[in-house]
C-alpha cells in the first residue's frame, strides 16, 4: 500500500498520451515541481535514502535531473555536477555513448568535475530503459569516482532499466514505479 505522501506525488504526474510519438504515455514531472509539497516530498524522500551516506556529489543528468539533482544538493550540502547533452559544457569533457532502441545517443561531463575516490549519486527523473542511467555511471566511474547510487522519482518497471543499473554493481532508489497496464 502506498503511503499518503507517495500518493500525492503520484496524483501530480501528468500523464501525457501520444508523446513524444504515438503509442508512448510520457510521464510528465514538470507538474510535480509546479506544486510545492509535491517537489518538497520528492526531495525529503531522496534526502531521507540518502541523507547518511557519505555523498560528495550530485550528478544530475539533462535536464529534469538537473531540477531534482540541484535541490537535493543543497539539501544535503554537498556539490552538484551537470551530466548534459554534447557540446552544452563549455571546457574539456569525457563523452560516453549509449544504445538507444532506434539509435545512439552521447552525454558529457566536464573531464575535471570529479577525482578519484569522490562519493556520487547520480540522479534523473524517470527510469525506463536504463541506457542513459548506465552511461552516467560510466562517466562517473571512469574518472576513478564511486558511484553510491542512482536515484530516480518515477521508475518504469516492465521495462527493466533497474537489471542494467544493478549489473553495474550499483544501488537503484526510485519513488514512484509504474506498471504501464
Amino acid at each position: 500500500m502506498e503511503s499518503d505522501k507517495f500518493q500525492y506525488v503520484r496524483e501530480h504526474v501528468r500523464e501525457v498520451p501520444d508523446f513524444p510519438k504515438k503509442g508512448i504515455l510520457f510521464l510528465d514531472v514538470t507538474t510535480i515541481v509546479k506544486d510545492a509539497k509535491a517537489f518538497n516530498l520528492c526531495i525529503e524522500y531522496l534526502a531521507e535514502n540518502f541523507g547518511n551516506e557519505k555523498i560528495d556529489y550530485i550528478a544530475g543528468i539533462e535536464s529534469r535531473g538537473f531540477i531534482f539533482g540541484a535541490a537535493l544538493a543543497h539539501k544535503l550540502n554537498v556539490g552538484f555536477i551537470p551530466i548534459r547533452k554534447p557540446n552544452k559544457l563549455p571546457a574539456e569533457t569525457i563523452k560516453e555513448t549509449y544504445s538507444l532502441e532506434y539509435g545512439t545517443d552521447t552525454i558529457e561531463m566536464h573531464a575535471d568535475a570529479l577525482k578519484s575516490g569522490d562519493r556520487v549519486l547520480v540522479i534523473d527523473d524517470l527510469l525506463a530503459t536504463g541506457g542513459t542511467a548506465v552511461a552516467a555511471c560510466n562517466l562517473v566511474k571512469r574518472v576513478g569516482a564511486e558511484v553510491v547510487a542512482a536515484a530516480f522519482i518515477i521508475e518504469l518497471d516492465p521495462l527493466k532499466g533497474r537489471e542494467k543499473i544493478e549489473n553495474n554493481d550499483v544501488k537503484v532508489v526510485s519513488m514512484l514505479h509504474y506498471d504501464l497496464d
